[in-house]
């Protein structure tokens, strides 16, 4: 072969190959379309981004790797045979947030309306085996009408696919997820394993069955919002963490919250380097405590006067609103904080507080996070609605969580710690480490008022003046018992500190804890009183 026909040859193959990659960038680009662009502008014009945008929104330019993007469904019945859309209405793949490693998918509406297929599922299942096998955090971006009903049974074996994985994955890999539009029937369980659910105002909504079936089946005639809207979710059912008035709102708050938790159950939580003093005293709250103890005082502005520079992100912010919860850095360590509202039914311990602050406690201690405990709690709410509906059971959960948790647990009792409650909440027969209490304390087996008319009833009774009698000797257990003193001397309580000395306590105690190692008895695992 002559240079001339090696030269032409090779100019030839060239050709070849260029060929090849253009059709390859033509191919991108029909796939990047997903359901074409009249579906994209109908997506905008509900005040939607498609799944490819949020996902340029979550994570960090340029840092998105995509995963099966020419996958396609499998399906020819129902005249889908000829309907294949490159991805399959899901977007998945892999990208880093602040730098951190995260996998990702995002349905995709304008395909199918989001729903479920075999190999839509097979996509999803797929980056959360890499996301196990690499220690990395799932972000699932839900946007989707749920099963395709022309894959039959072969779409509900997909879900359950899913669902394992989910469950395999949980406290291995932190999983959140975020419900951009509709997230229906089956398609609801997955999200509601995965450790938080964001949800965006007026565009997303979560139910099993739709209001056509509740109107079919129990004459209730409900809209879409009313039934599962964000603001339902948050309020009411206690399904989802995060409210959000738009897209952009939601993923700026997910990626706020991943920069509290680590990637996966060996990593130590993100440290920041802190621009607040760790000595800083906040005299403000040596006057926050009310000298009345039966007077409400706001739990939130003690926190934000002790936590790094005032940020303190709170989680489910709308449900049970007596007990609160969230993260806050402590001199760059994060940490996780359950709290009594005394504004809010006296920041009483109830069905709902309890579930919400157990399911809390156990993902921090999942994910290594130190739980920080600030407690005024006056006992567990009576009444004959609470004890139907299983207060005992429910409060039993978030004794077990504390009692199972065994990373560094620190307590800080500012008002009331009455009866049961003051032993559920991080006590120190729960192994709390440390247990702080303010001057202001009042740690006993139940409020001064029951207790004298239970101790002193045939005194009260037999008095000249009852009233009268009944408060000399309520002022006397006061004196003698709603204090802190009792339990500091049997070592109950490790110290009791000036309130504006918090901050350089707990972070001088989490310094001291920061190599903690505790164990629970070897088993398969607990059995949580659900």
């Amino acid at each position: 072969m002559t240079t001339s026909e090696r030269s032409s040859q090779e100019t030839s193959h060239s050709k070849g190959t260029q060929e090849k990659i253009a059709e390859l960038h033509e191919l991108r680009a029909a796939a990047k379309l997903g359901g074409g662009q009249k579906g994209i502008e109908t997506q905008h014009s509900k005040g939607k981004l498609t799944a490819r945008e949020r996902l340029d929104l979550l994570l960090d330019p340029g840092t998105f790797n995509e995963l099966d993007m020419f996958v396609t469904h499998r399906t020819t019945d129902f005249g889908l045979g000829d309907k294949k859309i490159p991805g399959d209405g899901v977007v998945t793949g892999y990208g880093q947030i602040d730098g951190r490693l995260v996998y990702v998918f995002s349905q995709d509406f304008t395909v199918f309306g989001g729903s479920l297929s075999e190999a839509h599922a097979e996509k999803i299942c797929k980056v959360l085996d890499l996301a196990m096998k690499n220690g990395a955090p799932v972000i699932g971006l839900n946007d989707g009408g749920g099963a395709r009903i022309q894959d039959g049974v072969v779409s509900l074996g997909a879900y359950a696919d899913i669902f394992l994985r989910n469950t395999l994955a949980s406290g291995v890999v932190p999983q959140i997820s975020a419900i951009m539009g509709p997230c229906a029937g089956g398609a609801v369980y997955s999200p509601a394993i995965t450790d938080f659910i964001f949800m965006v105002e007026k565009t997303s909504y979560m139910f099993v069955t739709g209001p056509n079936v509740v109107k079919s089946v129990t004459h209730e005639d409900v809209s879409f919002e009313d039934l599962g809207g964000a603001r339902v979710h948050n309020t009411n059912s206690g399904v989802a963490h995060f409210a959000c008035p738009t897209e952009p709102d939601c993923i700026r708050m997910l990626r706020q919250l991943l920069s509290y938790i680590p990637s996966n159950n060996l990593d130590d939580p993100p440290r920041v380097t802190p621009t607040d003093s760790p000595t800083r005293s906040a005299e403000e709250l040596d006057t926050i405590i009310p000298d009345n103890s039966s007077k409400p005082y706001d739990m939130k502005a003690i926190l934000h006067h002790i936590v790094d520079n005032g940020e303190f992100f709170e989680v489910q912010e709308h449900f049970a609103q007596n007990i609160i919860i969230g993260f806050a850095r402590l001199n760059g360590r994060s940490v996780g904080i359950v709290a009594q509202q005394p504004r809010v039914l006296a920041g009483v311990l109830d069905i709902n507080s309890s579930d919400k602050a157990a399911r809390f406690v156990r993902f921090c201690d999942c994910f290594n996070i130190p739980i920080i405990t600030f407690v005024d709690v006056p006992g567990f709410l009576p009444g004959v609605g609470q004890e139907h509906s299983g207060i005992i059971r429910h409060g039993a959960k978030l004794l077990f969580a504390y009692c199972e948790a065994t990373v560094p647990k620190i307590t800080v009792i500012t008002r009331k710690a009455y009866g049961g409650a003051y032993d559920v909440m991080s006590s120190k027969h729960v192994r709390g480490d440390i247990n702080y209490a303010w001057p202001s304390a009042e740690i006993a087996v139940m409020g001064p008022e029951g207790a004298v008319n239970i101790l002193f009833k045939d005194e009260i009774k037999n008095a000249a003046d009852p009233e009268q009698r009944r408060k000399e000797l309520t002022a006397e257990y006061i004196e003698k018992f709603a204090n802190p003193y009792v339990a500091a001397s049997r070592g109950y309580i490790d110290e009791i500190i000036e309130p504006s000395h918090t901050r350089a306590k707990l972070i001088n105690a989490l310094e001291m804890l920061k190599n903690k190692r505790d164990t629970n008895p070897s088993k398969k695992h607990g059995n949580i009183p659900l």
